[in-house]
């Protein structure tokens, strides 16, 4: 697959980039290995001012960088903003945190094991390749880059194909706020080189935000050469709505969850479990607000709603729309392909979605909600964790027993009650089941490329 700027808003061809060469690749991994020998005999201190730096570039370059990432991959370009900004905070939440992250931890009486001191402490791996999407280009990269150079070790960025533009943002990003060079560098490759970069003894470990399919290939490689990998895979998110609760502020919150990005999130919400108390209202309430986005050029400030990335993406959400109507489901807005240029999809929502349909087991990547009706707490919690991913869930109840019900039954990484799962600098996130495993962001998210060393001293 060829490297390029695509616009998906027209389908026009923006530009065309080259891969690297086996030269290339090769003092990129060299470059990276001296950045770590570098690296990690720095400081908190020091790391943390170059980060803030990198913040300070993000805030500063907000427009550009998101014009760049509204022309590659069609996110509206107020949600494009809002990435960038989130970037920086978190680059700044690291540059904060990272020392009290990573703080020995000492045992409290070391003279059970017989020692005047014993404690574990959390060392850097070295390069750790990182495989990211194109469905939040800058945020994905930046939440393990953030933490990763805070701890010491060096990133080689293999991104998504549909966005080189915004991977060579990334990779000059950090060499331009400090860092030293070859901290932090931006591979543009196929996935096909992906396994010989895994298996160069050079690389400690990787991390893939991506499809299910493309995290068992990179555990795989990596697995076949001993090094860790995080996954964060994909998702089909619950959002429950039990008769307590605020109904209209749900349905608001539904069209967003459902929505943001273009409906290309893996935390997304995708089926909507509702009590049959409150369904009809809840239906009513959700398809107006579906209806009333706008949908239209990315570029335009008053647009809600883009076109998907890539044509293949939107032919696949088209083809298990129709798969549900062809089996029985009931669209009650969108549902239909628009034509004219671009790769747009329409605000879509189904009811009577059965486990005959693709859309009961598959995850939807596009503008596309399937709302289903049960009777009782116990169906809902059957239904939500009738699925193969568990990435994140929504429940929405004021009952206090029901949402310490659905907290500790869900089978999900996260868990938001009366609120829109999303993810937070300062919190862990990841999934269970096929969702992945490991953990970004928050103390967890930074520990994770580090190696835990036990010491122990005697007199």
């Amino acid at each position: 697959m060829s490297i390029a700027t695509v616009d998906p808003a027209t389908g026009e061809l923006i530009r065309r980039y080259d891969h690297l060469t086996a030269e290339q690749v090769e003092a990129a991994l060299a470059a990276s290995a001296a950045a770590f020998t570098r690296l990690r005999a720095t400081g908190y201190v020091e790391r943390a001012r170059w980060l803030r730096a990198a913040a300070d570039l993000l805030d500063a370059e907000r427009d550009d960088i998101a014009a760049t990432m509204t022309l590659e991959m069609g996110k509206p370009l107020a949600a494009a903003r809002a990435e960038a900004a989130k970037c920086a905070i978190a680059c700044r939440h690291y540059a904060d945190h990272a020392a009290s992250y990573l703080a020995d931890e000492p045992l409290p009486d070391p003279s059970e094991v017989g020692a005047v001191a014993a404690y574990a402490r959390y060392r850097p791996l070295g390069p750790v390749l990182a495989v990211m999407p194109w469905n939040f280009p800058l945020w994905q990269v930046i939440r393990f880059a953030a933490p990763a150079l805070m701890a010491g070790n060096t990133g080689l960025l293999k991104h998504a194909s549909n966005v080189p533009a915004t991977a060579l943002y990334l990779g000059g990003l950090f060499t331009r706020a400090g860092f030293p060079a070859g901290a932090f560098q931006t591979l543009l490759v196929g996935a096909d080189a992906v396994e010989g970069i895994l298996a160069d003894p050079r690389v400690r470990a990787a991390t893939l935000t991506g499809s299910e399919t493309a995290g068992r290939s990179v555990a795989a490689f990596a697995g076949r050469h001993l090094k860790k990998t995080v996954l964060e895979l994909g998702g089909s998110d619950p959002f429950v709505v039990m008769p307590s609760a605020d109904l209209d502020r749900a349905a608001r919150t539904a069209v967003t969850s459902r929505c943001q990005n273009n409906g290309q999130s893996c935390i997304a919400a995708k089926r909507f479990i509702v009590h049959a108390d409150v369904h009809e209202p809840f239906l009513a309430a959700f398809v107006a607000g579906m209806r009333a986005l706008r949908m239209g050029d990315p570029a335009d400030e008053a647009t809600q709603i883009g076109p998907l990335a890539t044509a293949s993406g939107r032919a696949e959400v088209a083809a298990q729309v129709a798969d549900a109507l062809a089996h029985g489901a009931i669209a009650h807005c969108g549902a239909v392909t628009p034509g004219g240029p671009g790769w747009f999809y329409p605000p879509t929502v189904l009811t009577d979605v059965t486990p005959t349909m693709r859309l009961w087991s598959e995850e939807v990547f596009g503008p596309v909600a399937a709302v289903h009706r049960v009777h009782s707490d116990a169906e809902a919690l059957a239904l939500a964790n009738a699925s193969a991913f568990g990435l994140g869930a929504s429940v929405w109840t004021t009952d206090p027993a029901e949402q310490d019900r659905f907290a500790a039954e869900l089978d999900a990484g996260a868990v938001f009650v009366n609120g829109m799962t999303t993810s937070f600098p300062q919190l862990p996130f990841g999934g269970v089941k096929n969702s992945g495993y490991g953990r970004e962001l928050g103390a967890h998210g930074i520990r994770e490329f580090c190696n835990l060393t036990t010491v122990w001293a005697g007199r």
